[in-house]
């Protein structure tokens, strides 16, 4: 089992909603990385998502393309991550630390080595955007022998026959993505949102984490009450983006105490 359906089950027990948060490794810069995994955690964030940096994250908006360019520019390859969730958990055996990209770099580097890798540097799991769960129960089955959980996307426009597909093959928790579109963009109905998970748990057992939009307190708390979980990405990374590299732990850090403060009122 992964640190992931240990977390969500304390957190229920506690009565708080999981704070899930997003950052690309190697921006704005490697050495920064796992500070900025650290702060997040200090900030109040329960589970992390670690992006790997990759020249076509067809999900992402312009904030998270950029991030992933940057950290492109420097060199940044998935070997690095591995390294950034080892280094992580030097000091850090208990937060979950879940792997975000695409198929690419994992067809690349072929299943077993990337579980395996996935597994020795200390990650969770992973949520490849373009693995498609009817397409890889293969690879599912395999992270799942490691102790490592897929975790899948779903959206509003996901028929029942997907939504029952991620119920067989997907761990940890399941990634609703609240808008059509790319990650920071619209504004969040929690209306349709409550009304969409309502429907997605008649099949799917595990936590709904619920992502894409979340840009301040007063929308993760309003997502909070219908979700497990809320995720936030492109406002962290506008965080990193706009504040001077000598400051940005501490800004990252202090923006994710917001959100937990905001989620826990």
């Amino acid at each position: 089992m992964s640190r992931i359906a240990p977390t969500f089950a304390a957190l229920k027990e506690q009565n708080k909603t999981a704070l899930v948060t997003f950052i690309t490794g190697g921006d704005p810069a490697p050495e920064l990385t796992v500070p900025l995994m650290h702060a997040l955690v200090a900030g109040g964030a329960d589970v992390l998502e670690l992006g790997v940096p990759f020249s076509d994250p067809m999900a992402e908006g312009p904030v998270i393309q950029r991030a992933c360019e940057r950290a492109l520019a420097l060199g940044v390859t998935m070997r690095d991550v591995f390294g950034y969730v080892r280094e992580f958990r030097k000091t850090n055996q208990a937060t979950p630390v879940v792997l975000m990209g695409y198929a690419n770099p994992i067809e690349r580097m072929g299943w077993d080595a990337f579980v395996a890798a996935s597994k020795e540097a200390g990650a969770d799991g992973a949520i490849v955007v373009d693995y498609p769960p009817e397409e890889c129960e293969e690879f599912a089955a395999k992270m799942r022998a490691a102790e490592l959980d897929v975790i899948f996307l779903l959206a509003p426009t996901s028929t029942e026959e997907r939504v029952q597909q991620v119920a067989k093959v997907g761990g940890g928790f399941s990634y609703y993505v609240s808008l059509k579109g790319v990650t920071g963009a619209g504004n969040i109905d929690t209306a349709d949102v409550a009304a969409r998970l309502e429907s997605i748990r008649k099949h799917v057992k595990l936590p709904i984490g619920v992502g894409f939009g979340i840009r301040d307190g007063a929308t993760a708390r309003a997502v909070a009450e219908v979700a497990d979980a809320v995720v936030i990405g492109s406002r962290i990374i506008q965080e990193i983006e706009n504040t001077p590299k000598e400051g940005v732990v501490a800004a990252v850090q202090a923006f994710t105490q917001g959100i937990r403060t905001a989620l826990d009122a």
